[in-house]
């Protein structure tokens, strides 16, 4: 049995951790393996890697910031979705590729140099089904700020983070075949009812 790679994307707040929590139960059920995992700190040295770039206190430039993400991909890959995906597993995944697009492409204005970095640390895997959870960035900062101090990217101006959802849209945009865009602020109910009929469909 093949593998399926799946990841959730996003700006802050738009309630990810909830969707995947639900989506793994779902896939579960239906007798597949899953592996839920995040980036950055999907491995012990992404855990490392997280916390030197969100922190709060902390200062990154951003071509730092892209290749401190970049390492921590090519790591996540080699070692925990590769592997999975040859073993016939579901793997989802709470950020990937289009977050560097998002937020150092759009956001940082990084653009091609940010592509290119990140094609190369993952060798080109893909996701066959990336979730896009769109919602007024701030909406989602304020959920954000309501659960915990807001780290370094989530501190970042309101405009930074309006680039970085034109940046998710518009890579939606371009591949609407593999990306589900959900508007965040609907029920979580709903959202889960749509994840479901999208990863029935690539399931069968």
């Amino acid at each position: 049995m093949s593998g399926l790679f799946v990841a959730f994307e996003g700006g802050e707040g738009v309630g990810k951790s909830t969707q995947i929590a639900r989506a793994a139960q779902w896939v579960r059920a239906q007798g597949r393996a899953v592996l839920e995992t995040r980036e950055p700190g999907g491995t012990p040295l992404g855990v490392e890697l997280r916390r030197l770039v969100l922190d709060p206190d902390g200062h990154v430039t951003p071509r730092s910031e892209t290749l401190l993400y970049a390492a921590d991909r090519a790591h996540h890959v080699d070692t925990v979705i590769r592997p999975a995906l040859d073993a016939g597993a579901v793997v989802i995944t709470d950020r990937y590729v289009d977050s560097t697009l998002a937020y150092q492409g759009a956001g940082r204005g990084l653009g091609d140099d940010a592509r290119r970095v990140t094609t190369w640390a993952t060798g080109g895997l893909t996701p066959d089904l990336t979730v896009l959870l769109d919602l007024d960035p701030a909406i989602g900062l304020a959920r954000a700020g309501a659960r915990s101090r807001l780290d370094r990217l989530e501190g970042a101006s309101l405009e930074f983070h309006h680039a970085v959802r034109a940046g998710f849209l518009a890579l939606a945009a371009a591949e609407p075949e593999r990306y589900l865009v959900v508007d965040a602020a609907l029920a979580p109910d709903e959202i889960a009812g749509q994840v479901r009929e999208a990863l029935a469909a690539r399931l069968d």
